[in-house]
């Protein structure tokens, strides 16, 4: 039976445009959609259990794969099989997780699985910016309850003009690179890099992709309308205690007002916090606790919640007790480890972080394989966040979806000041040592700071600060440097980095709905502010970049060689190139040129005089004795018939110097006038038109003997025996002589 398909198309306004289809495939899911945009086509669908979880949370997973196939590839490796995801595919699920999360009700707490994937590629499309719209739209289509449609989109800025989900090519050329997600009414989520852009230009880019979002919004609407939405399922609602609840407000609210005005470290205040908390349990007897101790805490953590936020609205007073525009304590250090190549420790209030950068070739670049994208990056930064950092103990399952995030974000924020000419791969990795509010900001300030001292030579230095607001709908207050706890009760966390010129990278969150422009653009004021004071303190510590590498550290030289030369350098079979790394301790790398074809050649050594050995060897490679010119060389071999010399200019170099140029007088032995190790000047005459070879000549720069008569020269059309050369033999035409008997 033929399938009744279902399709709303949305116009981009350029020309391109982008459609949304149900009914024909993954029919068994309980919503499914395929997004195309050009010949991009991704699959979305939605399952989510009927029984609640035992957890008290959304057991939410998002996942997004792009298929090797869908590009006509394979994947790389021995198992031709797509395996874990690649980071950029991680990055693809935080967005998508980001935005769909805090619309679902709080009290669902059914297994809920969000698959993404990329079954057919475009590669003008980046199909990255449709993940959040497939996702929200196969939502639309299920009976899952859930708040309102949502869509993402990217948004650059190319030559001073927004584009709605630019290509990769055209993102080359920008200087915004953007992800917005939102519903048609608030702005949830914002993240990318910018080239230094100010605050009102960044506010007008989320508008410019607003108004995109709010039409593919509209189209799920219409999608879902086509079709025959579901109606919603009932689930097992969250109970409420209204008694509860005003008694838990009643016991706590006041004391954890009067501890949270007092201002007192993490630690501290957890402690005076949970005593609370025992103390108002305490009140019920051990039935009322078993029954009904999940409303306990609950309605406990609502009235903590609440008191803090009204500290903040009232008096502008925070947990540790600072105004709103301050700044906790900082202190910096610079070359804190002796054995790396830069290190710095960068520490604001409870949050510490540990960077280490490394210089490298070529070689250890980072090799991007996608099905989308092949490349690879010759920067990049790790972050790890170990669970002592926050005084716990866990079990290390690899690398978090969280860490991969907030590295990326920590490399979008400093890649642009890294200068194209710097002949290194370079990579920071970012060791989260203590953390109370935003690591990644520290990671950014250390990443700075240890780029400057292994002497990177940065463009400027970059400074990033995490940002918070409360809000109760009439009255706001903008957080600077925001602490974990704040990050928790806040409507808006947002972090933003960037020079002293503008921003250069940012991550929000937006948890509530109608959030102005005017409130983002003075919450990104401030953010600026803060800024700038720590990037004051990260430059007491550390002015400008080191004026050269450690001496430990490796030095990079590139030469570029012409093309024919680069099998000489190599030598049969690697035996030039690795004897020279072995008697240098240098590493080699060659690459060629795409555009030119010419070999780049890069040195990476510890001591000089090794590298020096190297750039000597390529010279000597490259050494052409132009004709005419006078080249110094020393005898290293002895013959009958001539001295063999080598240009002291390009060692290696060698040529035969004949016997008969070696003086005007008649030469019978080749000792008579030089002898190895004698170091003199020759002449250079190109090559010998009998011989092919290279004629050098030391006599030619001596003065001839006073009656010295120059012997003509022989007439090379004419045999020994006087006949003519081209004779010789007799004339072809003639009969052969008779033998004689």
């Amino acid at each position: 039976m033929i399938p009744k398909v279902f399709t709303q198309i949305i116009d981009l306004g350029d020309g391109r445009t982008i459609s949304i289809e149900t009914g024909k495939l993954a029919k068994q899911a309980h919503g499914s959609v395929v997004v195309r945009m050009g010949d991009a086509m991704l699959l979305g669908t939605v399952v989510s259990n009927y029984d609640a979880s035992p957890v008290d949370f959304l057991p939410l997973t998002v996942d997004y794969r792009e298929k090797f196939a869908a590009a006509g590839r394979y994947p790389g490796g021995f198992f031709k099989r797509e395996a874990r995801p690649s980071d950029n595919e991680v990055l693809t699920m935080r967005l998508v997780d980001r935005v769909l999360r805090p619309l679902f009700p709080k009290d669902y707490h059914a297994e809920t699985q969000v698959m993404v994937q990329l079954m057919s590629h475009d590669e003008s499309v980046m199909p990255d910016a449709l993940a959040g719209l497939a996702a929200s739209a196969a939502i639309q289509l299920s009976d899952i309850p859930f708040e309102t449609p949502i869509s993402e989109v990217r948004v650059g800025r190319v030559n001073g003009k927004f584009i709605i989900n630019p290509s990769r090519a055209q993102l080359l050329e920008a200087d915004i690179d953007m992800m917005i997600g939102a519903s048609a009414d608030s702005v949830m989520m914002v993240e990318g890099e910018m080239d230094e852009c100010s605050e009102e230009e960044m506010a007008e880019a989320i508008k410019f992709a607003h108004e995109a979002i709010k039409i593919q919004c509209a189209a799920q609407v219409r999608l879902a309308e086509a079709f025959g939405k579901k109606v919603t399922r009932e689930y097992e609602m969250g109970k409420e205690d209204k008694e509860m609840e005003k008694k838990a407000h009643d016991f706590s609210y006041q004391k954890v007002y009067d501890i949270a005005r007092a201002g007192s470290a993490k630690h501290e205040r957890s402690d005076a916090f949970a005593k609370i908390k025992e103390e108002f349990k305490a009140t019920f007897s051990e039935e009322e606790l078993k029954e009904k101790g999940e409303l306990i805490s609950k309605y406990y953590d609502k009235a903590e919640k609440s008191a803090v936020r009204n500290l903040t609205l009232n008096e502008g007073l925070r947990l540790d007790g600072r105004k709103t525009t301050d700044i906790r304590p900082i202190w910096c250090e610079v070359n804190y480890l002796p054995s790396t190549h830069g290190s710095a420790i960068f520490t604001r209030g409870e949050t510490q972080a540990l960077a280490t950068v490394t210089l490298g070739t070529s070689r250890e670049a980072n090799q991007i394989d996608m099905p989308t994208h092949q490349g690879e990056e010759r920067f990049y930064l790790h972050y790890n966040f170990p669970p002592f950092s926050t005084g716990e103990a866990r079990p290390l399952r690899g690398t978090s979806r969280r860490e991969v995030g907030h590295g990326n974000l920590a490399q979008r924020a400093l890649k642009g000041m890294i200068p194209a000419e710097c002949p290194y791969t370079v990579r920071i990795v970012s060791e989260v040592l203590e953390s109370n509010g935003s690591s990644s900001m520290a990671t950014v300030c250390a990443g700075t700071m240890a780029l400057m001292d292994a002497g990177i030579q940065m463009k400027k230095p970059v400074s990033g600060i995490a940002m918070g607001l409360i809000s109760d709908g009439e009255k706001y207050a903008v957080l600077s440097d925001i602490l974990g706890d704040e990050d928790h009760l806040g409507d808006m966390d947002f972090k933003v980095t960037g020079t002293a010129d503008g921003i250069t990278a940012c991550q929000m969150d937006i948890k509530i709905k109608g959030l102005s422009y005017e409130i983002l653009v003075s919450a990104l004021k401030q953010a600026r502010a803060g800024r700038l004071h720590i990037l004051g303190k990260i430059t007491e510590a550390i002015a400008a970049p080191n004026a050269d590498v450690k001496p430990y550290a490796p030095k990079m030289i590139t030469r570029t060689i012409p093309n024919d030369f680069i099998g000489a350098l190599i030598g049969p079979g690697g035996k030039v190139i690795q004897e020279l790394q072995k008697t240098t301790g240098c590493t080699i790398v060659i690459n060629e040129d795409p555009l030119t074809g010419e070999g780049i050649v890069e040195i990476l050594g510890t001591k000089q005089a090794g590298i020096d050995a190297v750039l000597t060897k390529i010279d000597s490679l490259l050494f052409k004795p132009q004709v005419g010119g006078v080249y110094k060389v020393k005898v290293i071999k002895m013959l009958d018939f001539g001295a063999v010399v080598e240009y002291l200019d390009a060692p290696g170099n060698e040529v035969l110097l004949h016997i008969s140029e070696l003086a005007w007088e008649r030469t019978d032995n080749v000792t008579d006038v030089v002898n190895m190790g004698d170091v003199f000047d020759v002449k250079y005459f190109g090559k010998d038109p009998k011989t092919r070879k290279d004629k050098v000549s030391r006599k030619a720069l001596l003065p001839k003997p006073e009656g010295f008569v120059e012997r003509p020269p022989r007439d090379s059309s004419r045999d020994s025996r006087g006949g003519d050369r081209d004779n010789r033999g007799g004339d072809r035409d003639r009969k052969p002589r008779e033998r004689r008997d």
